[in-house]
């Protein structure tokens, strides 16, 4: 089926305050066009990261060859493996020079997607996004991000990071974003996801707890 008309992201969209982006982002779509042909995914949970000072951030070790994107333009994918096994990820923002960067944590799937999106790792594998798109332009024609024509307003929440412990104080940064509304947000329990996926509830009808 032929998706309505929408508008992608412009590199200003990008550009800006890193944590104005990553709360923008919810509601947007992510779509990866590649070999299993058109995906698309609602995204509904982000995490700003600031280096160099950000010591949760990749790009507080320097600028390396891993995080080279980080340091380009605004509006490239950074993908890294984590674990050894899954990509994660990041989309490049703020000025040239500036290694800024919000990772996507969590999808609703909108179409092509039959595989689990709670997740980072999850989102990257359910999209099938590893290390060759890492400094992918998100203006091209493989991976971008888009406003769907029919935009659903995320209801916006925001919590600490997730697994930065060993970052201290930056570790208790509130620069994770998160749709309050879906069920698809990486924290949501299991049992509390079943609920709230069922027929009679359906995915942005039930508030659920989330840190």
């Amino acid at each position: 089926m032929k998706r309505m008309p929408a508008t992608k992201l412009s590199r200003e969209f990008y550009a800006r305050e890193t944590l104005l982006v990553a709360r923008d982002l919810l509601g947007m779509h992510l779509i990866h066009d590649g070999p299993e042909g058109e995906q698309v995914g609602r995204i509904v949970e982000t995490e700003a990261y600031k280096g160099p000072h950000d010591l949760a951030a990749h790009s507080s070790r320097g600028r390396t060859r891993r995080t080279e994107v980080m340091f380009g333009p605004p509006g490239h994918a950074y993908v890294y493996l984590i674990y050894g096994f899954w990509n994660c990820l990041n989309i490049v923002t703020a000025a040239d020079g500036t290694p800024h960067a919000v990772l996507l944590r969590g999808l609703e799937p909108v179409k092509g997607i039959s595989s689990t999106t709670h997740g980072p790792g999850l989102l990257c594998r359910a999209l099938h996004i590893d290390r060759s798109l890492n400094g992918a332009d998100l203006l091209g024609s493989t991976l971008w991000l888009e406003k769907p024509a029919r935009y659903r307003p995320p209801e916006v929440a925001r919590a600490t990071r997730i697994g930065v412990d060993y970052a201290g104080d930056w570790a208790k940064k509130p620069w994770r974003f998160y749709d309050g509304d879906s069920p698809y947000v990486s924290t949501v329990s299991a049992a509390a996801r079943r609920r709230a996926l069922t027929p009679d509830v359906g995915p942005g009808r039930a508030r659920l707890a989330r840190k």
